[in-house]
């Protein structure tokens, strides 16, 4: 039987009741990666002035850059670590990630200064990379083929950003009520224990994924029962299908498919993470709005959610491959235009061309690109852990590199040069998706991966 043929009954099936479930179970991690890396932005300054670090200290802007990009930095070696351990079971450590967010948000509370602010922000770092790499490949894998796309861009660019609002939506609650400035940055951070813990127990009891089962595992048996289970189909199928390839046969054949993914989340990365951890502080400010949740909250309810909503809508039908490229060109005109007019512009105009880059991104790469979509999509079944921890991991170096570069040229060269910065690898973005990247929409991932082209039985 074709390799296509085997998966045919999850690819054709109807957006089902099994789709919602995993929809929420991967949701609400994503949510809790969104609340993690983008509250301490939200909270950044507070948290300086409470642990006695002042804008004249020397080391202001080191410790900035620490406290902000520590959990970059555990991503990144989160990611590696669950990457190869997710070919020991995808579901087998699927809990663990958020286990390890829930504790590592907890502990930001107690702790008694920057330097272990910074080691705590590192652990629940690892819990947001093994999640990177968990989340988008559960449920690529279990998705159908048609709703794959928009599946991954609500579980991962919408939950997001709703999660980041929400950091928001508690530090704004809080400066309302009138509670004091040390205390709020702690609660702020160690409320995001609360959505992690939530999705535990049903990540626990989330099946085993049918590919999985099939091309790593070799467990025909199980793979009938899940399909039969799923599908409500039966595949006659035994274990001859497991892959014998190694991983050196589809990283010579695809390696350049690969790293052209890793490089573009990288990019990614740079542009979107300059504005998630300093546009609610440094941004914000130049603009005229001084707190940082209502500058949240502008951005992601008249720029993100509609951008979503329209990456939604295209992605399963004008196709990944046009819509990051679109997204990524937006991205680096409106940079570059809010970079060179926005001192001969209104404050409200220069609002909006900040956050047209934000609707851009969501409408393409933060859909596509930061969703794990094209790591889960390139790479066959065997080595997709194994990709999608390499993207991941170079989006989180990305991250972390930000952390340091952006308020270094903010401060030395000035806004205008920074953002102009981030306009320029916009367009290097593009160019790499539009000449590297292979369209996958509608595609079972046995054909969007050309794993059937590598097949040995």
């Amino acid at each position: 039987m074709n390799l296509k043929d085997l998966f045919k009954p999850l690819d054709e099936r109807n957006f089902d009741v099994w789709h919602i479930k995993s929809l929420i179970t991967t949701g609400m991690g994503v949510f809790t990666d969104g609340y993690d890396l983008s509250s301490i932005g939200i909270v950044l300054t507070t948290v300086l002035a409470s642990l006695g670090i002042t804008s004249k200290s020397p080391s202001y802007t080191l410790w900035e850059s620490l406290i902000a990009g520590s959990a970059f930095i555990g991503a990144a070696i989160g990611a590696i670590l669950f990457g190869f351990l997710s070919n020991k079971g995808r579901k087998t450590f699927y809990g663990v990630d958020v286990a390890l967010m829930t504790v590592g948000a907890l502990l930001q509370a107690v702790v008694p200064n920057a330097l272990a602010l910074v080691l705590v922000r590192g652990l629940l770092g690892l819990g947001v990379g093994a999640d990177y790499v968990l989340s988008p490949m559960i449920m690529g894998e279990h998705s159908n083929a048609k709703d794959r796309g928009k599946l991954i861009a609500f579980g991962f660019g919408m939950m997001w950003g709703f999660g980041a609002t929400t950091a928001a939506a508690i530090a704004f609650a809080l400066e309302v009520i009138g509670v004091s400035p040390d205390i709020i940055w702690r609660v702020v951070l160690a409320a995001g224990a609360i959505p992690a813990v939530s999705v535990i127990y049903l990540r626990r009891k989330i099946p085993e994924t049918p590919r999985y089962l099939l091309r790593i595992k070799g467990d025909a048996q199980e793979f009938r029962k899940v399909v039969k289970t799923l599908a409500k189909s039966d595949v006659n199928v035994d274990s001859s299908y497991k892959d014998i390839n190694t991983f050196g046969d589809y990283f010579a054949r695809f390696g350049k498919i690969f790293a052209a993914a890793a490089i573009l989340w990288f990019l990614f990365d740079i542009v979107s993470y300059s504005g998630i951890l300093f546009g609610p502080s440094s941004i914000a400010k130049s603009l005229g709005i001084n707190n940082s949740a209502i500058f949240q909250f502008i951005i992601e309810f008249a720029f993100i959610v509609p951008g979503g909503l329209v990456a939604i809508m295209t992605l399963d039908k004008i196709g990944r491959k046009p819509m990051q490229t679109m997204g990524f060109i937006g991205m680096f005109a409106s940079l570059l235009l809010f970079s060179a007019l926005k001192a001969y512009v209104p404050a409200i105009g220069a609002l909006i061309l900040y956050g047209l880059s934000n609707f851009f991104m969501q409408a393409g790469p933060g859909s596509i690109n930061a969703s794990g979509m094209l790591g889960v999509e390139l790479a066959p079944t065997k080595v997709r852990g194994v990709v999608q921890a390499i993207t991941v991991a170079a989006g989180r170096i990305g991250a972390a590199l930000t952390s340091f570069v952006f308020p270094y040229f903010f401060k030395v060269y000035g806004e205008g040069f920074a953002v102009t910065f981030l306009s320029i690898l916009a367009l290097v973005a593009a160019i790499v998706t539009w000449f590297f990247i292979p369209e996958t929409k509608g595609k079972p991932l046995e054909e969007s991966s050309k794993e059937t082209e590598v097949i040995k039985v």
